[in-house]
């Protein structure tokens, strides 16, 4: 039976390289399995900018860009109806979403009167068909290819 210093020795020793719980090779070949060593040594060279990989950085757009300071930096996003159809397809939108917020209003009323029942499913029709009405020809639609998918 080995001493006290012996095991400390071999368990030492067995400490080096890949550990036990993690060794599935058993004294095989390891061509398949990842290696820890060549991990870290790549991370240690990214950080050292030895690769010269790219690496994300942070960066803040201007000082004044506060979460508060609403600006539109990109006029792209929202722009004014160019057309009576877009207008109307607006409207429509507009419709369906204040359809849904009064049926939401509505479930929660004690009681539930027929007429305002029936309006609001009516509103909620008539902006739903409108946008077939005022759709526009998907030949023309940027997000379309040429198959008719959406891109």
């Amino acid at each position: 039976m080995p001493n006290r210093a012996e095991r400390r020795a071999q368990d030492k020793r067995s400490r080096r390289g890949v550990p036990a719980q993690y060794d599935q090779t058993q004294g095989r070949a390891r061509s398949g399995m990842v290696d820890e060593r060549a991990l870290q040594e790549k991370s240690r060279r990214l950080e050292e900018h030895v690769d010269g990989e790219w690496k994300p950085s942070a960066s803040t757009v201007g000082e004044g860009a506060g979460a508060d300071d609403f600006e539109m930096r990109d006029p792209a996003i929202v722009k004014a109806p160019h057309s009576v159809r877009q207008a109307f397809r607006i409207v429509s939108w507009t419709l369906i979403g204040l359809s849904m917020i009064a049926f939401l209003v509505i479930m929660w009323l004690p009681s539930h009167p027929l007429w305002l029942i029936v309006t609001v499913s009516a509103v909620f029709v008539v902006a739903v068909l409108s946008l077939f009405v005022v759709a526009g020809d998907p030949r023309h639609n940027p997000n379309l290819d040429a198959n008719g998918t959406a891109v």
